[in-house]
């Protein structure tokens, strides 16, 4: 992985710290723990939800008046033109999650240039909109893959959301650093928030996560970035995450039916408190607009 150098962050002299919220917008049959139990050839034939959920979601943020970023699959662009520009039309920022959901750590070089080229051009010409960002399904940019950030700026990306500073099972680079940092190249890396406790980065950033803490444990772990690195944190979910009314899979692991199911029910309650106890705004807004950070 090409030798980060760490951003000087504006938001350390901000006495009220502006968070960034980001939505990953794919579907539950999309999701890495299935996808040795869905086949990617099967996705037009399953029972499509993430408009809806995705609706669900631009009308809460609305609700609090929230602006946000939208990592949005390719594939799910495509079928769903209107809700790219439903995103756009509210003010949120637009960004990619590639095309289709697939891990950068089984493509080659050339694979996953064609897979962020595709999302990219289809996110644009749908919206008209540049899309600066992007996050790799899974976060999938660890250290046996340093070139895709090479990848990522040619394509014309200003930052990256793709590396967790965490160990885990399916992704992490726990001795990543855990704030913006550039690459090599001058990309951008954006890295999602962790605390650190007892030299070891505990995941505050969303997900499964979120569902699994109790909520007072989470904003704790968010206040403690706020107020003690004084900086802003991120935060990450997905649209399946408030929909337990979703198709149930079977032949599932019980690591994968815990990590995916846990919790739905009180998932948006929990969102909803989120969104009331912190401060929110977009990538861009929070990371790259420095002259108009809300943070500044």
């Amino acid at each position: 992985m090409s030798q980060p150098t760490t951003v000087d962050d504006p938001n350390k002299q901000s006495g009220y710290i502006t968070n960034a919220m980001s939505v990953d917008v794919e579907d539950y049959f999309q999701v890495a723990a299935f996808e040795n139990n869905i086949k990617r050839e099967d996705w037009d034939s399953l029972p499509v939800r993430v408009e809806h959920n995705t609706q669900r979601i631009l009308a809460l943020f609305a609700e609090y008046n929230i602006k946000a970023t939208f990592f949005t699959l390719g594939w799910v662009a495509e079928r769903y033109p209107g809700l790219v520009k439903e995103i756009v039309a509210q003010g949120h920022e637009l960004a990619s999650h590639g095309y289709g959901h697939q891990r950068a750590t089984t493509q080659t070089p050339e694979v996953f240039k064609e897979d962020i080229c595709k999302a990219k051009q289809l996110l644009e010409g749908i919206s008209g909109v540049e899309v600066k960002g992007y996050r790799a399904p899974s976060y999938s940019i660890d250290h046996s893959n340093p070139w895709a950030h090479d990848e990522l700026l040619a394509a014309g990306h200003s930052y990256s959301s793709s590396v967790y500073p965490v160990k885990h099972d399916l992704y992490g680079i726990p001795d990543a650093p855990r704030f913006p940092y550039r690459c090599e190249n001058g990309l951008l890396e954006i890295p999602i928030t962790t605390v650190k406790i007892r030299n070891k980065n505990i995941p505050f950033g969303g997900g499964g996560y979120f569902r699994f803490f109790p909520y007072w444990l989470s904003k704790w772990g968010i206040n403690r970035v706020n107020q003690q690195d004084k900086a802003p944190a991120i935060f990450y979910f997905h649209p399946w995450e408030i929909d337990p009314g979703q198709p149930r899979q079977e032949g599932i692991s019980f690591k994968s039916r815990f990590r995916h199911y846990l919790n739905l029910e009180t998932m948006e309650k929990r969102l909803r408190s989120l969104v009331q106890d912190f401060k929110w705004h977009t990538m861009e807004s929070v990371f790259l607009h420095h002259s108009t950070n809300p943070n500044q």
